[in-house]
């Protein structure tokens, strides 16, 4: 009422001081603020269209005797229309979205989703050979799962890549609970440790292996897997990431929810070093911040942009990527502009503290090797000094696990989950995985550099105030704070925007909520939906394979 009141006064302030008004047109201009004082106009039109629409499916109803099916749905959209309008107009907080309390993971099976096929039963045995680092990987299981559910087939837990540019010989076993993930989905799909010896025997010729295309449809995996297996009644599928379409029907979709956010448990040990790491950074302060830098060479390689570390630099980016031998050659200018360089960790420190966190802060850095060192991280230091890595945190902890890069991996990807608010610096695996991740366990604050944007900026912050910077930021970054009006229909990886398990609560517009029930709202959301790891208290071109996590 306050900000209506404010409205108000300065109106009649500028009515009062108008020259229309001694020329009778005090109605006119009375009725151009009445017309302009709420809602944009779009909005109007909007509200009044689905009011339209409401009172139509209405008078159906009374004189069919039927419900009509959508009336909810267009409920929904009217209310969660006006919600994301009123979060566009406001200051962005920084450590949470005002309206995140709003939505929350919903993945539960639907009445007539029918029971998992039984391995007598099944069509055969599907193999997966999954393909890159740690959260590639995960894409790859859970798709896995639904494609076996689409076949009728028995999934043999899949193998983990030992092969790929991080020479992790880790096993499913090593990094996730297996029992768990196989009893958890008990209800979807059958899944088995390996295949039974006895079907071995009986096998005239070895399990037959391919490879499908990339974004498979559902059509395709009938039309044409389906009748390999049931020929072969076993089946290897490999290269086994961004396999199957990201569109798939609700059930399906929610089908992969609950193998990624509640199926995938990390193991024990696993658990066990990352809620350590949680508990010491909680110690020192009640909220933090988690930093995917994702700086290391291959990525800078990868990606093919300049960094300004002269002729040096781009000899050795320019020898790692030799091993990919199918990328282009790039203009590292024209990258830039595009919005395809991850910004350099002095770039991030800027954004953040342009954004408004302040430099008593508590950052937790999740990275591997940063190009550089600490030359490269030490601008970001001087921003941020309470700057925090796992192995600063639990050097000895870690010991076990450091010839382990994807068991390392899970280290960052439980304390990054845990965090407050998520920062990443590109559209990599781990981005899209806890990104989605984040959203499904309501919308808890994830930071998206918008980098193409950003990049112009950076390049003539000298010629500006920090105050013009700032503001300039802060614009740049509105609608990529992770807020739940950012996904649009029909963009997006489903890992990333899983849209199908995100529901809404019922909204008000009764604005005197205290912090307290915002607080508990928050809690009962975290705790009703199941972490993938324990509180112990996209691509569509092949370069992806191996693209760095």
């Amino acid at each position: 009422m306050g900000v209506v009141a404010e409205v108000w006064r300065s109106s009649v302030r500028l009515l009062t001081n108008s020259p229309q008004l001694n020329g009778g047109s005090h109605k006119s201009a009375l009725w151009k603020w009445r017309s302009f004082s709420g809602q944009p106009k779009r909005t109007v039109m909007w509200t009044w269209v689905c009011g339209f629409m409401l009172f139509s499916l209405g008078v159906i109803s009374l004189f069919t005797g039927h419900v009509v099916s959508h009336l909810e749905w267009y409920s929904q959209q009217l209310s969660k229309r006006s919600l994301l309008d009123m979060s566009r107009r406001e200051p962005i907080d920084v450590w949470k979205s005002k309206y995140s309390k709003f939505f929350y993971g919903c993945s539960e099976r639907g009445r007539n989703f029918p029971p998992a096929v039984q391995e007598h039963s099944s069509n055969g045995y599907l193999l997966i050979a999954a393909s890159g680092g740690l959260n590639q990987q995960r894409t790859g299981i859970t798709d896995a799962v639904v494609v076996a559910r689409i076949l009728n087939a028995t999934l043999v837990v899949p193998e983990l890549d030992h092969h790929s540019y991080w020479k992790d010989d880790s096993d499913f076993s090593d990094i996730f609970d297996v029992n768990w993930f196989i009893s958890s989905l008990a209800k979807d799909v059958t899944i088995v440790k390996r295949v039974p010896d006895r079907v071995m025997r009986a096998m005239e010729k070895p399990p037959y292996t391919t490879r499908v295309p990339r974004k498979s449809t559902l059509e395709y995996y009938l039309d044409q897997v389906l009748p390999i297996l049931s020929r072969r009644h076993v089946l290897q599928l490999t290269k086994f990431d961004y396999r199957l379409a990201n569109d798939l029907d609700e059930d399906m979709q929610k089908l992969r929810c609950r193998v990624n956010y509640h199926a995938l448990r990390f193991t024990k040990r696993i658990q066990s070093v990352g809620m350590k790491v949680v508990k010491r950074m909680r110690k020192m302060a009640k909220r933090f911040i988690a930093v995917h830098l994702r700086f290391e060479p291959d990525m800078l390689a990868f990606s093919g942009c300049d960094f300004g570390g002269g002729e040096k630099e781009r000899a050795e980016l320019a020898e790692i990527r030799k091993r990919w031998d199918t990328l282009p050659d790039l203009d590292p200018l024209e990258e830039r502009k595009r919005g395809k360089c991850p910004l350099t960790p002095h770039e991030v420190g800027l954004m953040l503290r342009a954004l408004g966190f302040t430099n008593d802060t508590y950052i937790y850095v999740a990275s591997g090797e940063i190009y550089g060192g600490e030359k490269t991280l030490r601008p970001l230091r001087e921003l941020f000094p309470n700057f925090y890595t796992k192995e600063m945190l639990a050097n000895d902890e870690l010991k076990p696990l450091l010839p382990y890069s994807s068991r390392l991996a899970a280290i960052d990807y439980i304390v990054s989950d845990e965090s407050d608010v998520f920062i990443t610096n590109n559209n990599g695996n781990m981005a899209k995985i806890l990104a989605g991740r984040r959203r499904y366990m309501g919308h808890k604050r994830t930071i998206r550099p918008n980098a193409k944007k950003l990049s112009a900026l950076f390049m003539d912050r000298e010629k500006m105030e920090w105050q013009t910077f700032a503001k300039k930021v802060k614009s740049c970054q509105r609608g990529f704070m992770g807020d739940p009006d950012e996904f649009k229909p029909g963009r997006g990886e489903f890992h990333e925007y899983p849209q199908s398990c995100i529901c809404q609560r019922p909204f008000s517009y009764d604005k005197t909520s205290t912090d307290d029930e915002e607080e508990d709202m928050s809690e009962e959301n975290h705790n009703s939906t199941s972490p993938g790891h324990v509180h112990l208290s996209s691509a569509d071109n092949e370069h992806d394979e191996v693209f760095p996590d």
